[in-house]
């Protein structure tokens, strides 16, 4: 796998109140991920980009919410987030500044 292809797989970190205390208890961070990419995929671009261990990655497929655009029925578009639990002491940084 190329290292082109790595840096594309994370498309960004989901900040909520329920991942920082998922963070927070059991050491697990979420992102969200293109919809091509599967978990080894997703543990090697982690691992390469924040040097970190992974234990495990699950995927949930997110399905788009029917909306209604103006009077006209729509739908949003459907995405995948995973779930990336690292080794016990290691943290990433995904807000890049430090903690106080």
């Amino acid at each position: 796998m190329s290292d082109e292809r790595l840096y594309k797989i994370l498309l960004s970190p989901r900040m909520t109140e329920k991942t920082t205390m998922i963070a927070e208890s059991s050491n697990q961070y979420v992102f969200r991920v293109t919809g091509d990419s599967n978990k080894t995929e997703i543990k090697k671009a982690v691992e390469k980009l924040f040097e970190v261990n992974v234990e495990s990655v699950r995927i949930v497929n997110v399905k788009g919410k029917s909306k209604s655009f103006k009077l006209r029925a729509g739908k949003r578009s459907d995405w995948k987030k995973a779930y990336v639990r690292v080794q016990e002491g290691q943290v990433i940084d995904v807000l890049g500044g430090e903690s106080v």
